[in-house]
């Protein structure tokens, strides 16, 4: 125990850009067995494995006050916070486009102050996948409504080029980053936990409709439990001005030719493959909004979408629920009105927060 808790120590300092090596295979037991009896220190800050120049970087354990409150709860018999112990090191060398921040770790404490039969409850494990140039910070805020309610978090946004060029060009390397996802549970170990999909624009319904395909063909995923999926300002069929809207918002801070260079670079990929080379095109990609028109998942979805909103339209997000509720899907729709593109939350946090969590209750006990 001591060699594996100098390991972690040491791991936990890991730099910017620097990769910890996996000890030999008996500390590793011994690091894996420390990782789960020494509670929030490693597992709740100290699992915050994201990106870093395309190194694993590993976050730093929690001091001062706040630790010591955590000891104090856990001497006076308050609950363990653990999180699912990981499979070897080296494998999450090539997991290194995933932000997985300390919202990893279920929160008992959380879930038992609940009470009552929330406390009771198996609660699912909540995967958020972001619109097209949000930062962690950003998911973060939607995070915390599920973390406060003891579910196990992921949070991850694909990156803006691949959602806006290979898609656009038909290039899959989207489902890349799909199956590194779902074979993400399976490095955690928490693979039989139900899961709830909470996506965010087109951006997060590009990547989830590669999840959805590897759900269905592949032998691994097939197994995999989702009870539900919310869609916020999303999906939208093909619109090209909210299109270069979001992307002139992402590239905002970037140099003005640059900014331009790409705007107008983008809005020939978009026009000659998805208007003139259509056809062509529908011959080896098929596009992400006609896909999931006729998908084949019939677990149940909340759409939360507003009229006010420039980038996705409304009657795209409409014109979805309509094809999902002709297949008999349990769906429910609500439009905002006047909250802009992904600000539902912002505009109204609490109305937008009930209808979550009373989505998921009603998902996991269906």
């Amino acid at each position: 125990m001591k060699r594996a808790s100098q390991w972690l120590q040491a791991r936990a300092r890991v730099g910017r850009g620097t990769v910890a090596r996996a000890p030999a295979s008996g500390v590793l037991r011994e690091a894996r067995k420390a990782r789960w009896l020494l509670g929030p220190e490693v597992t709740e800050r100290g699992s915050g494995i994201g990106q870093s120049g395309g190194r694993v970087v590993i976050g730093r354990s929690p001091g001062g006050a706040r630790e010591r409150r955590r000891r104090a709860s856990r001497s006076s018999g308050g609950g363990l916070c653990r999180g699912p112990a990981p499979s070897p090191w080296p494998r999450l060398n090539w997991i290194t486009p995933f932000e997985i921040p300390d919202q990893l770790c279920r929160s008992q404490e959380n879930s038992t102050s609940q009470g009552g039969k929330e406390a009771g409850t198996r609660q699912p494990l909540v995967i958020l996948l972001g619109w097209g140039g949000c930062t962690d910070k950003n998911l973060a805020k939607y995070s915390a409504i599920y973390h406060k309610r003891g579910c196990i978090v992921i949070r991850y946004t694909a990156p803006w080029h691949m959602v806006f060029f290979s898609e656009s060009l038909g290039i899959p390397s989207l489902r890349v980053l799909a199956q590194k996802l779902l074979e993400l549970l399976f490095d955690y170990e928490v693979d039989e936990e139900p899961l709830l999909f909470h996506v965010f624009s087109n951006a997060g319904v590009m990547l989830y409709r590669y999840v959805l395909e590897l759900l269905q063909t592949h032998r691994r995923f097939c197994h995999l439990r989702v009870v539900g999926t919310i869609f916020d300002s999303g999906p939208g069929d093909s619109n090209l001005a909210g299109a270069l809207r979001a992307l002139a918002a992402i590239l905002e801070h970037r140099p003005a030719a640059l900014r331009l260079l790409l705007l107008v670079a983008f809005t020939l990929v978009a026009v000659l493959f998805h208007v003139l080379l259509a056809p062509l095109t529908a011959l080896f990609h098929t596009h992400f909004y006609n896909r999931l028109l006729d998908a084949a998942s019939r677990w149940p979805e909340l759409y939360l979408y507003s009229r006010a909103d420039e980038v996705v339209l409304a009657r795209d997000v409409e014109r979805m629920v309509e094809a999902r509720l002709a297949l008999r899907v349990l769906v429910r729709s609500v439009d905002f009105v006047s909250s802009a593109h992904v600000s539902h939350l912002r505009d109204y946090p609490t109305y937008y927060t009930s209808l979550c969590i009373n989505f998921m209750h009603s998902c996991v006990h269906c």
